[in-house]
């Protein structure tokens, strides 16, 4: 998902357990004065702001900062939790969307602080909260973040890409169907993007990947699905972005 709202809406709160979002369930554009944590207790949720696409499985908490304009995709049945951050707070972590690994501790603080329904001021409170900053602080994160891009051109290959990322057109073909030259994207692709349209594509497909990993897709088959040649190439792409295998990633997340 990479369309954002043209009017974005202010929200005041949000529930701290949504109903369940049905695969493919969008939430539409909207931001808020305070921080926000998002736990996916059982399916993946995408979040995506103009600036780019982050993508977050099961026992994954994504940050978003006060007032950053976001969007959201389920990826399976998902069961969301939301923490709310006071906007005081909000400097500990990241000023931009990221992703964190969720340790035990901090997800047992998380949901405590959620089930409890415990107060915000309260001391009891106050400690589940220090505890959850703290974990994210020294919590690795995911590295796969997927700029965006603001130039119309660019964007609207990349809407293609989004929507078939496993298709195996070249740059010149895209461009052909949008009406650019394979240059002017080429270039778009490394001044805006920082990036060349083949690193794109695959950060892309890694990102789906991940989706397909952790809703219990065999390896070989996430390979064929995302249109890689073979396992093995697919094998040493994930492995090179994620730092560790698909096998070993999909182990993780299932268990």
């Amino acid at each position: 998902m990479t369309e954002l709202a043209h009017e974005p809406v202010f929200s005041t709160g949000d529930s701290a357990v949504c109903e369940p979002l049905a695969h493919g369930e969008d939430v539409a554009a909207h931001f808020h004065d305070f921080g926000q944590l998002r736990y996916a207790a059982s399916g993946a949720l995408v979040t995506t702001t103009d600036v780019g696409t982050w993508v977050a499985p099961a026992n994954r908490i994504t940050w978003v900062p006060p007032f950053s304009v976001h969007s959201s995709r389920s990826h399976g049945e998902t069961h969301i939790r939301l923490l709310r951050v006071p906007a005081a707070l909000a400097g500990h972590l990241p000023p931009e969307p990221s992703v964190f690994v969720a340790s035990a501790l901090m997800r047992e603080a998380y949901l405590a602080l959620l089930d409890d329904r415990e107060p915000d001021d309260s001391p009891r409170g106050r400690l589940l909260l220090d505890v959850v900053l703290s974990e994210l602080a020294r919590s690795e994160q995911e590295p796969l973040r997927l700029p965006e891009p603001g130039d119309a051109r660019l964007k609207a290959v990349t809407d293609l890409l989004h929507a078939d990322p496993a298709g195996p057109a070249t740059l010149a073909e895209l461009g052909r169907r949008t009406g650019s030259s394979e240059r002017t994207l080429s270039r778009l692709f490394g001044s805006e993007l920082s990036m060349s349209f083949h690193q794109w594509r695959t950060l892309l497909r890694i990102q789906r990947a991940v989706l397909e990993l952790c809703a219990g897709t065999s390896v070989t088959d996430t390979a064929m699905r995302l249109g890689w040649a073979n396992p093995s190439s697919f094998i040493d792409a994930f492995t090179d972005l994620v730092g560790q295998t698909p096998g070993r990633y999909r182990a993780a997340a299932r268990g």
